[in-house]
């Protein structure tokens, strides 16, 4: 995830586009392309358009780290009342007047693509985590804040809105393997590369060996189990919140599809997520939050009867 493609969700983010009204349309396209000049500063060699650092160009770690502080002290000028020089931040400015939006989540992405110019491997899955706290749980709290979720720090709905973000990550990266081995970057814990018998050299060839083919399917696993630990905040929100989560939600799913029907094979196969698989989980998805008040009246209907 390019974190902004975590954020889209792949496939998902147009479908929930174009079903929104206008406003949130144009102020979740407002902080979305924000998230991607912050993805494109940290990854692309040259210049990036709309981000106010366009001639402070090139592909070293030392200069991408200018262009990211840069753009973090531009940044800054949004909550501090000035004027950013970077188009896409002055295009996010009625939008952080209008809908309360914090400047952290932004920072905490930042510091993300700096983390990336340092760090290029995960040796445990928590630390990949701890990464994943920085590169994709922001972006939950940004949507919950667009959506004037009431979400306190640390309640069951931002836990779950935590899940869902740090789960497309890890999707993510199972899709884009080869994509970031090109990088220079592995996201898969080098614990799992030893228990499964790949070496950091099979990252480089034409097809996934079986060893890293189970691998993958492992990871990908995995990342739908934490999905599913947070899908339930779909039932807890309510209007075009719920409609754009169970689109995010869906779009995980619809990614958990496309890495099992290429069977783990990342490296000499695509996977990518298609329309329809994103379209059915989320008429699943809006179906069983409707339902969920209906289960769980039944369950406590259950535990309080003699």
């Amino acid at each position: 995830m390019g974190r902004s493609r975590a954020a889209e969700g792949a496939e998902n983010f147009p479908v929930a586009m174009r079903v929104l009204p206008r406003e949130l349309r144009l102020a979740l396209r407002a902080v979305y392309d924000v998230v991607r000049v912050i993805d494109d500063l940290g990854d692309e060699p040259g210049p990036v358009a709309r981000s106010g650092t366009e001639t402070n160009a090139g592909d070293t770690p030392e200069r991408r780290v200018a262009r990211l502080d840069a753009f973090a002290a531009d940044l800054g000028r949004v909550w501090a009342g000035g004027r950013p020089d970077a188009p896409v931040l002055r295009a996010l400015v009625p939008v952080v007047r209008g809908r309360g939006l914090m400047q952290d989540p932004f920072d905490r992405l930042i510091a993300a693509n700096l983390a990336d110019q340092r760090v290029e491997r995960y040796e445990t899955l928590a630390d990949l985590l701890g990464y994943c706290a920085l590169s994709a749980v922001p972006i939950g709290r940004l949507v919950l804040q667009l959506f004037r979720v009431d979400a306190p720090a640390g309640s069951p709905v931002e836990q779950r809105a935590d899940a869902v973000c740090t789960a497309l990550q890890l999707l993510e990266h199972c899709q884009d393997v080869a994509e970031d081995r090109a990088r220079g970057r592995v996201y898969l814990p080098a614990d799992d590369l030893r228990v499964f018998g790949v070496a950091e050299a099979d990252l480089d060839a034409p097809h996934a060996t079986p060893a890293l083919a189970r691998l993958v399917r492992h990871e990908t696993d995995r990342a739908l189990e934490l999905l599913g630990s947070g899908a339930g905040v779909v039932a807890d929100l309510h209007g075009w919140a719920r409609v754009a989560v169970a689109g995010y939600v869906a779009g995980g799913r619809a990614a958990g599809d496309a890495l099992l029907r290429v069977h783990g094979d990342v490296l000499g196969r695509v996977a990518s997520t298609r329309r329809r698989d994103v379209l059915r989980h989320l008429v699943v998805a809006l179906a069983s939050a409707r339902s969920a008040p209906a289960r769980l009246a039944q369950a406590s209907t259950v535990r309080s009867a003699p």
